[in-house]
């Protein structure tokens, strides 16, 4: 037989208090008095009392939690029951999304809120986006994660920050990175410090972020009086497609001095490519990324590349939905995040230079 659950009844019998004053122990322990306080805890432990947050949600309208729908490359991968018993290399975690989830955990835990993760890699699973919504007080989304259709769907119910360069319907809320001046930055290194004037571009122009690296690329190298080259498709977490774009140049026989990636996923699957071509990095070739993941930092050479405060990000984008939610005004107003050039040696800089242009 099932031993009966200690209820809020049992403890304030025990402590000799109101129902009331149990709730707020566990609620607003600020309001009660210290001895108040430790009576109520006394008698919880010994009741092994665990209060209901569902219920308390219900009592306030709220769930107390807000959900975050994530792109996970381990868990969406075909072979991802092998994967996920293994122990991850560094090439697939930490990642950009990894490390944003982690701002996301930190400051859920701050402001007392509960985190539900979901999701998945390919746009868009409506079905699953509104189970995740259906369950917070609100959702924050990366971008490209969502189609504008639910986006539009989820929004009108609570509130969307999505983590993203745009905003893309009405009511979403976004985290604005300064991706184009980061990627600037970096190209003018590679012109000022290393003369590179034949460059290739790898990655994509599918979401706001991609089109502003390219953007600040493209604007380096017009400063420069440079052609801008096209951009040669590689996509994050497809190692394969950055292969197929090292093997096209070589094919061609119009191998750039340097490969500036858009992500440093594509950028690591690009020097595995090279390398494997019998190349060296950055002897033959200097190749950069952008993001700032710690399989980067442990390459060797290091991936010279720019660095994105993704932490930062996470936890912004919790405070911009706990503001709404209390109804601060223009509480998704912010000054872009900084990214930051972070000078490794496979742009072909010394081991241990310090970021400059």
């Amino acid at each position: 037989m099932v031993a009966r659950k200690a209820t809020l009844y049992d403890v304030a019998e025990l402590a000799g208090v109101s129902i009331a004053t149990v709730s707020f122990a566990f609620t607003k322990p600020d309001r009660v008095k210290s001895d108040t306080l430790a009576a109520v805890m006394a008698a919880a432990d010994r009741l092994g009392y665990v209060p209901s947050a569902s219920a308390r949600g219900l009592a306030r309208g709220r769930t107390g939690a807000i959900g975050l729908y994530a792109f996970d490359y381990l868990l969406d991968s075909e072979a991802a029951d092998e994967q996920v018993t293994d122990m991850p290399t560094a090439r697939l975690f930490p990642l950009y999304a990894d490390e944003v989830q982690r701002g996301v955990q930190v400051e859920c835990r701050r402001r007392g809120y509960a985190l539900m993760i979901g999701g998945t890699r390919t746009a868009p699973h409506l079905s699953q986006v509104i189970d995740v919504a259906g369950r917070v007080d609100g959702l924050i989304a990366f971008a490209g994660a969502v189609s504008e259709t639910a986006l539009r769907q989820v929004s009108g119910r609570i509130p969307v920050v999505e983590l993203g360069g745009e905003v893309r319907a009405d009511g979403v809320r976004t985290i604005y990175v300064d991706n184009r001046q980061g990627m600037a930055d970096l190209t003018s290194h590679l012109l000022a410090v290393h003369g590179h004037r034949r460059f290739g571009y790898l990655g994509e122009l599918g979401t706001p972020e991609f089109r502003q690296r390219f953007d600040g690329f493209t604007v380096a190298l017009r400063a420069a009086g440079l052609p801008v080259p096209p951009v040669t498709r590689s996509h994050p977490g497809d190692d394969d497609t950055a292969a197929v774009a090292v093997r096209g140049f070589l094919e061609r026989g119009d191998l750039p001095d340097v490969l500036v990636c858009d992500t440093d996923q594509s950028a690591l699957a690009a020097i595995d490519a090279l390398r494997a071509e019998g190349l060296t990095v950055p002897g033959d070739i200097a190749v950069t990324g952008f993001d700032g993941i710690v399989a980067g930092e442990l390459l060797s050479p290091a991936l010279t590349t720019v660095r994105q405060p993704m932490e930062a990000i996470g936890r912004l984008a919790v405070r911009i939905l706990v503001d709404t939610l209390a109804g601060v005004p223009d509480a998704h107003v912010h000054e872009p995040l900084e990214s930051v050039l972070v000078v490794g040696g496979t742009c072909g800089c010394p081991v241990g230079t310090s970021a400059s242009a």
